[in-house]
């Protein structure tokens, strides 16, 4: 389903093949607009503050710094862009490092083309943007982590912090939970925070990925 607004992307990649691909592959639909392309982490930097893109499509592996330092010093700086890593590691501590530094999905360079569209796409709505075997790599990973509760009741989340959970599983934002719930946007980032830290994580993929597979 196409994108009521155009989605600005910025990709960040130290290999100029795979950065034309994507161009590429990107400008065949009409739903992203290219802003920038970085060849290396400082630039990617520079540009994600200097263009405020929506979406940052940001390599894991770079010579000059690594994709986490960039999500991190991105994050840190307040942007609102949601940032995809891309990547070839398919390694659970990757994966899970990239997502409690912040990132918004995580994806293999080695899927097929319309499916990196598709996963853009779900990406611009908020949904959860990983592939089913990435979920299925991170949900076991903690599972079998000692350190994330089980179940909701052995976490401890109210029934206000079941709701907003299952609002954030959704990929709902803060200000849609807020108007769904009939309270304040910072009321819900409130008990983001506090479910966070109840279920021992730390990023909304991981809580959404969590709950997802307490549905199972």
């Amino acid at each position: 389903m196409p994108l009521e607004t155009p989605q600005s992307l910025l990709i960040v990649d130290d290999h100029p093949l795979f950065r034309k691909g994507v161009r590429y592959l990107v400008n065949m639909v009409p739903d992203f607009i290219i802003v920038g392309e970085a060849s290396c982490g400082q630039e990617g930097i520079d540009m994600a503050l200097e263009l405020a893109p929506d979406i940052i499509l940001l390599d894991l592996n770079m010579k000059d710094m690594s994709g986490i330092e960039v999500l991190k010093v991105i994050k840190a700086s307040g942007s609102d862009a949601r940032v995809v890593m891309l990547t070839v590691s398919d390694q659970a501590s990757d994966l899970v490092a990239a997502l409690r530094a912040g990132a918004d999905g995580y994806l293999l360079k080695e899927m097929e083309p319309e499916d990196l569209v598709e996963k853009l796409a779900e990406a611009a709505a908020g949904r959860i943007t990983l592939t089913e075997r990435l979920i299925n790599l991170l949900a076991h990973a903690m599972r079998h982590d000692a350190a994330h509760p089980k179940s909701s009741s052995e976490a401890g989340l109210t029934e206000q912090e079941q709701r907003i959970l299952e609002r954030v599983a959704a990929g709902k934002s803060n200000k849609l939970v807020a108007r769904e719930l009939g309270i304040t946007e910072g009321t819900v980032k409130v008990h983001v925070k506090h479910l966070l830290r109840k279920l021992n994580l730390r990023s909304r993929v991981e809580a959404a990925v969590w709950f997802v597979d307490q549905q199972k």
